[in-house]
């Protein structure tokens, strides 16, 4: 048995699936993937300088300040994008951390302008290879991002209908339930774009402030565990954590001393991991105030990723900073958790390890 296409929705208070055609046999997956999500996007303005950008990274919310100035002697209408990460279902069995309710603005994103609501246009299309099935998807009646239990736009299409979405590749065959009925996968890839507009006269600052829902991706395991990432199997995956996140030796030590080399997971250890779009466009100018700070959310979990010259500020959090600052590679934050017991995703504030002393301050 196969389960049909479906995303994880998750949220601090439940977990919840949503899929396209599915089954209770869905909730048994352990893993969700993080999604990729930045800040805003700024046009090519040459009169348009970024005088600061303040981020601040947690487990439930990413919220970003940037100071803008026009320098020029004429006013200027920058044009805003917040670039949302594409949302490929062609994986039946991929879990995707959803961190909103909202099937178009699914990471739940604000944005002000001086501490005024700053209006963007959400566009969102689906694609199957390079064909538009937009409104295709939108004349049989399902939804282009299924949010919440979709079954039934499955089930109230008509024999004749559904065969012929089939006939497209719109619709594919995934198994069955337990009652033996079909189950559809939908292999189609969401994109969606947010755009918006902001003035500013000659010689004007302005302050805008973007925050939207940390994607969380969990995995009940961990790659970092020692009999895990000395498995000839995983030695591919370990070195990519190692560049990806910058594992020091430190950590893999201290994740020794609490799992030992047993085959088995027996203190439950898990994965949760942001990422971080951090990496400009390459016509982005440098941000000539740049500061980062990565609250790891409680004072017993491990904490690792790539950033030098990094200052603890408190038992939680983390601060980088920099001048005339362009980065050069996205930012991947990764932390280590020991539960009491399976709790849902949902839960990016639950029991972590204890803190480990003399570390370096990347992970603590």
């Amino acid at each position: 048995m196969r389960r049909g296409r479906f995303l994880r929705r998750t949220t601090r208070a439940a977990s919840v699936a949503v899929f396209l055609c599915g089954s209770a046999a869905s909730l048994a997956s352990d893993s969700s993937v993080e999604l990729s999500v930045g800040g805003l996007a700024f046009g090519a303005e040459q009169e348009i300088s970024v005088e600061s950008e303040d981020v601040r990274i947690t487990p439930q919310l990413v919220t970003v300040r940037y100071r803008l100035l026009n320098n020029g002697a004429r006013p200027v209408t920058l044009r805003l994008n917040f670039p949302l990460p594409d949302i490929d279902m062609s994986d039946p069995d991929l879990l995707y951390a959803i961190p909103g309710n909202d099937p178009v603005n699914f990471v739940g994103f604000q944005t002000k302008a001086d501490g005024k609501p700053l209006k963007f246009e959400i566009r969102q299309r689906a694609f199957l290879g390079d064909k538009d099935i937009t409104e295709a998807l939108r004349g049989a009646g399902l939804p282009l991002l299924p949010m919440g239990t979709q079954t039934e736009a499955v089930d109230a299409l008509t024999q004749e209908a559904r065969d012929r979405l089939v006939a497209q590749g719109i619709l594919v065959p995934a198994g069955n339930d337990q009652s033996g009925k079909t189950l559809y996968s939908g292999p189609w890839t969401v994109k969606t774009s947010a755009t918006g507009e902001q003035a500013l006269a000659p010689g004007q600052a302005v302050v805008l402030d973007h925050s939207y829902r940390a994607s969380v991706g969990i995995s009940f395991d961990t790659v970092l565990r020692k009999a895990v990432r000395e498995s000839q199997a995983m030695q591919a995956e370990f070195k990519r954590y190692l560049a990806e996140y910058c594992i020091p030796e430190g950590l893999l030590r201290g994740i020794d001393r609490v799992a030992g080399s047993t085959p088995a997971n027996i203190v439950k250890l898990q994965e949760r991991r942001i990422s971080y779009r951090l990496k400009p466009a390459s016509d982005a100018r440098p941000v000539k105030d740049f500061r980062v700070v990565i609250d790891k959310g409680r004072a017993d979990n491990l904490v690792s990723f790539c950033l030098d010259n990094v200052k603890k500020i408190s038992a939680t959090t983390f601060e980088f900073r920099a001048k005339d600052f362009t980065p050069e590679r996205d930012l991947k934050i990764l932390l280590i958790t020991r539960l009491e017991g399976k709790v849902p995703v949902s839960r990016p504030d639950a029991p972590l390890l204890k803190q480990p002393t003399g570390r370096p301050e990347r992970f603590e």
